[in-house]
């Protein structure tokens, strides 16, 4: 999701720290936060997570629990300590009420347990953003649709609709693009990544929900299938 914010990233991306040390899940949130138009670093114990987080000037930081060399609740501690207000995400694989109150009591603002789908994860992070006042969303519009990445909705008028977090990137990859024709195998890598196990029917059932919730809200615009080719947004007056 492209962000504008105050005094980022020279590319005017939020910058994001990951401190995680399950090498495989680090690398797959950094390629899902950059897909979603962020600026991340990656760093895999405590030590660099304390180091990086204070010294970084980071928008926000996801930060695990349970790693080497100082452990997340640690490095919590000690960012705080020194006046480090930057939002920050506890991920870890601890769920018991008696660990979130730890975390919550040593500075935390939010705290997901794994496992966890990317798409909650990334709503949690931009609603830190939010509340930090530092996330404003840009509202995409292509003739009579709107979608607002705030509320999640699509609007057409006074009408609008909820949509499911891939229906989300998905009308957003649309939006950003119209009239240009998106093949579906362009369509998985850019939703559901290069390496996902998803079947490719996931496209259609997405685009096919899409088409109804566009015809809900009463748009002109609509989802083509150009065929042996792929889909286009086009707007039909």
């Amino acid at each position: 999701m492209q962000i504008s914010v105050i005094n980022k990233a020279g590319d005017g991306k939020v910058k994001l720290l990951i401190a995680e040390d399950e090498i495989d899940l680090a690398e797959a949130l950094t390629a899902f936060f950059e897909k979603n138009q962020f600026t991340v670093e990656a760093v895999h114990n405590g030590a660099d997570a304390y180091d990086f987080a204070r010294e970084g000037g980071y928008d926000a930081v996801i930060l695990d629990v349970m790693m080497p060399k100082m452990n997340g609740i640690e490095v919590l501690r000690r960012l705080r300590e020194e006046g480090v207000n930057t939002p920050i995400m506890m991920l870890t694989a601890k769920a018991q009420k008696d660990d979130r109150v730890e975390g919550f009591d040593a500075g935390a603002d939010d705290y997901l347990p794994k496992p966890f789908a990317p798409d909650e994860l990334l709503s949690r992070v931009r609603a830190l953003l939010r509340r930090a006042g530092e996330f404003k969303p840009t509202v995409l519009s292509f003739a009579d649709l709107k979608l607002d990445p705030s509320t999640g909705t699509l609007g057409c008028g006074e009408e609008t609709v909820r949509l499911s977090g891939r229906e989300f990137q998905l009308m957003e990859l649309f939006l950003r693009s119209p009239k240009i024709i998106f093949s579906v195998d362009k369509i998985m890598e850019r939703i559901w990544g290069w390496d996902s196990d998803a079947e490719i029917n996931v496209v259609w059932v997405h685009i096919s929900n899409l088409r109804k919730k566009l015809k809900a809200i009463g748009s002109t615009v609509s989802i083509r299938a150009n065929r042996g080719m792929g889909y286009v947004l086009e707007d039909g007056t």
